[in-house]
């Protein structure tokens, strides 16, 4: 396929309708009140439309007329593929599919027809095909499933045709998505990609719709470059990277945020003297310290830095959970009551052979954890879990491994589904001043809570279940040989099933 080649679209369908009276008729004998029914339907006729032989100016009206369907229906059914654990189910992954194939299909349809009208009539499908675009790429964030690379080339594409006739900053209102004012070609160009540069995927549901939020009111404020600014205050970042190959010559291979930078900086700034998100219209989704946090991570993410490309490559046993990591990091498990059920009729049998109560009171027995894990393999700086094998994950969370007899706690970061089906992530291990322990449950409940303490740079950090009730500026007494007592006063890091705190000793 050519670097800017639109797909060929099948024409496995009829078109139902060649003008709005028929669309109209067509739509009212659909199931609209069935969105799964209806995402297959509009599908079909929006494959139909553009694979037709209907010129130009009679398919733009109609593509408007299917738009205007599509978008609520779309919103509404994004929840079910929201960050789900992965692989997701078959059914919410046909929903995600038929989401993501509609957004393309439409962009395509529009990209086909653009030719077809004069450069000055051009902004609208222009602009349609950027909106539907970037929309295809959110709901892969969405869903934690890598973008295919047709999606990226498409939006290029689509900013070049813009630029080619002087359009990709002329403004215009979507009266689909009113909530965005006036926008522009480039503006959604640029918002699709800052999102993939700011690592998406290490994103929890919340951090990502803020985020989104965040970009789309300052879309427009980063700038597409044929060459780097050559200003020591500039900050500009290869777009070469989203592509994973070199941009032709003639098209834009530098985005500008150096504006972008600055806001978000001056975000940061006021939520530190006490506004709150709502006020910066960041939402309510997160806490001004987690709103700090993720625009520290959203500023780092847009500094242009070469990096070392990750040479490891290797086999790796991951545990998953504090349970099972608290078990590798002490030597010995921490709630042993099922375990000691499940092994009664073994351990009577051992008394009947050979006198011994326990494996390990055999002569020359070595202990064994047999702690739960995954096989995933290590390439570049990822982990990499084959299609159909393991459990379904979701991150972050908490990891745990074992090499060489030396145990490591870490995170699992950015887990996502790949083209091919397998499960791909990043590995975020702690330093190892770690030393695991426990809390006792409330009163009535069997068990203890697994924790573990981390001292960082001076720093004493408590990383703990995401369900244990530990409430900031409460002290707690930490279980361990030589017990500690600590008092968490701030959130550092949450994950999907764990929350580490900064503390202070008691």
């Amino acid at each position: 396929m050519h670097w800017l080649e639109l797909p060929t679209t099948p024409q496995d369908h009829p078109l139902a309708f060649n003008h709005l009276d028929a669309a109209e008729t067509w739509l009212a004998s659909q199931p609209q009140a069935s969105p799964l029914p209806m995402q297959g339907a509009l599908l079909q006729q929006l494959e139909a439309l553009d694979a037709s032989k209907l010129d130009a100016n009679e398919r733009l009206p109609l593509l408007e007329f299917l738009r205007g369907v599509v978008a609520p229906i779309q919103e509404a059914l994004a929840p079910r593929f929201l960050r789900k654990p992965l692989p997701m189910s078959a059914g919410d992954q046909q929903i995600f599919t038929m989401t993501h194939r509609l957004w393309t299909q439409l962009g395509i349809a529009y990209l086909r027809i653009t030719p077809h009208f004069a450069p000055v009539d051009r902004l609208l499908p222009l602009h349609r095909a950027a909106s539907a675009l970037r929309l295809a790429e959110y709901c892969h964030l969405q869903a934690a499933q890598e973008c295919p690379p047709l999606l990226d080339r498409l939006l290029l594409s689509t900013l070049a045709q813009a630029e080619q006739v002087n359009l990709q900053r002329q403004p215009i209102i979507d009266p689909e998505f009113r909530h965005l004012g006036e926008s522009n070609i480039a503006g959604h160009v640029a918002w699709a990609f800052l999102l993939r540069l700011i690592d998406p995927y290490r994103l929890s549901a919340h951090q990502l719709a803020v985020a989104n939020r965040a970009i789309s009111r300052w879309r427009e404020l980063a700038g597409f470059q044929a060459i780097p600014d050559n200003d020591s205050k500039a900050r500009g970042i290869s777009l070469d990277a989203l592509f994973g190959d070199t941009i032709p010559e003639g098209l834009p291979r530098w985005l500008d945020v150096r504006t972008i930078d600055r806001k978000i900086r001056h975000r940061i700034e006021s939520l530190q003297g006490g506004e709150s998100p709502e006020s910066l219209k960041l939402g309510l989704e997160l806490s001004s310290a987690a709103c700090i946090r993720l625009l520290n991570d959203m500023r780092l993410s847009l500094s242009e830095r070469t990096a070392t490309p990750a040479t490891e490559v290797g086999e790796l046993a991951i545990s998953f959970g504090t349970e099972d990591a608290y078990t590798l990091l002490a030597g010995k498990p921490l709630n042993t009551q099922g375990l000691d059920e499940k092994s009664a009729t073994i351990a009577h049998q051992r008394v009947a052979m050979f006198g011994f109560d326990r494996r390990s009171q055999l002569p020359n027995a070595v202990p064994s954890l047999n702690v739960p894990h995954e096989c995933w393999t290590v390439v570049d700086g990822f982990a990499v879990r084959p299609a159909g094998e393991g459990q379904r994950r979701i991150s972050p969370c908490l990891i745990a491994t074992r090499d060489d007899k030396v145990a490591r706690l870490g995170v699992m970061l950015g887990l996502r589904t790949t083209q091919d089906g397998s499960l791909r992530a990043q590995l975020s291990w702690y330093p190892n001043q770690i030393s695991p322990g426990f809390i006792q449950r409330i009163v009535g409940t069997p068990g203890k809570i697994p924790v573990f303490i981390l001292s960082s740079a001076g720093n004493t950090y408590l990383i703990a279940p995401a369900n244990a009730g530990i409430k900031l500026d409460v002290g707690l007494t930490i279980d361990q040989p030589t017990p500690k007592h600590l008092t968490p006063s701030e959130v550092s890091e949450r994950g999907a099933d764990f929350v580490r705190y900064l503390c202070h000793k008691t």
